[in-house]
């Protein structure tokens, strides 16, 4: 293996930079070429290869978002699409590709290296913490913190009013980001896709809530629970519990953005790194995790459809410290 390209793909999430980093100074240590892949799949697909340069990932690993960019590609999924895009390969003469993304992106991966026959390794950059085979993905600490830190404000607001807030922080499929922050935040209650929402319990607590003269509360709400967002939630509420004072925040994409934590640089490099390893030692078809603090590889199939569980102890200290 001589040449090696890295891409981005999907939605961003603070920390890839780092990875990019990572994969080119070690691409580069190893005496590797290496190329970036602009915007992704897209850029695959037409051609968009830049040569990385020691000095073209300086002063990178603190800055959020990708200096690769990033998309989403319809084309990708197609057979011409992704024949168009190992044509770009072949002329760039590339020996092996670093994907850092989330579920698309290793599928899409998954299904390329076995039409072509060119060795893919993962890296799971995404803040939904969702894949199996990481303890964490890359973006997942930053995303917790940002989500920390805006509960951390509305709490202000919510003691001075006497309100109940309830705050919806992403996770479509799992609750990991709701969970972690609302352990950290001191929520009263979290509402996430892997439990059952049960209304009328929270109903309940309000109502001891009331009694005990406890006019404020903080519940943390998964986008992606069974009974809806946060609207739909205190909507519902209002209905069992007329008298409730609340307010809605949705903190949407503030979540995506920002200067990545020293774990998450510290995990992205170690991906970075390992995925460099990884493809220098054969291996193809995988995903590059870190479990227990040891860089560990994971076939793409098992990290995409293999469910990764909740921590349990989480929810029971939610539980036991709401």
């Amino acid at each position: 293996m001589k040449r090696i390209a890295v891409l981005t793909s999907g939605g961003d999430a603070p920390g890839m930079n780092a990875c990019i980093r990572a994969v080119v100074r070690a691409g580069l240590h190893y005496n590797l070429e290496v190329y970036g892949i602009l915007n992704g799949y897209n850029g695959m697909i037409n051609g968009e290869f830049v040569k990385m340069e020691f000095s073209s990932v300086a002063n990178i690993i603190q800055r959020g978002g990708t200096i690769l960019k990033t998309s989403r590609s319809e084309e990708f999924k197609t057979v011409e699409g992704r024949t168009k895009a190992y044509e770009h390969l072949k002329k760039n003469a590339i020996d092996g590709i670093v994907a850092i993304g989330g579920n698309g992106t290793f599928t899409g991966a998954e299904i390329f290296t076995k039409e072509h026959n060119i060795p893919v390794i993962g890296v799971p950059g995404t803040i939904d913490n969702d894949l199996y085979g990481t303890d964490y993905t890359i973006g997942f600490d930053t995303a917790v913190n940002t989500a920390l830190d805006a509960i951390d404000k509305i709490r202000d607001t919510a003691v001075s009013h006497g309100r109940t807030f309830f705050i919806e922080v992403m996770g479509r499929d799992t609750g990991f980001i709701a969970l972690s922050s609302a352990v950290a935040g001191g929520a009263e209650a979290v509402l996430i896709p892997e439990t059952e929402t049960k209304l009328h319990d929270l109903g309940e607590m309000f109502k001891a809530f009331e009694q005990s003269k406890r006019s404020f509360s903080i519940i943390v709400v998964a986008e992606g629970d069974e009974e809806g967002g946060a609207f739909e939630i205190q909507k519902k509420m209002l209905k069992l519990h007329p008298g409730l004072q609340s307010r809605v925040t949705i903190l949407g994409h503030i979540q995506r953005g920002g200067s990545p934590t020293a774990f998450d640089r510290i995990n992205a490099s170690m991906m970075g790194t390992g995925a460099v390893d990884a493809l220098l030692d054969g291996e193809r078809d995988k995903m590059v995790g870190v479990e227990n603090n040891k860089v560990v590889l994971t076939p793409f199939h098992e990290a995409i459809f293999r469910r990764k569980p909740v921590n349990e102890y989480f929810l029971h200290l939610a539980e036991v410290l709401s």
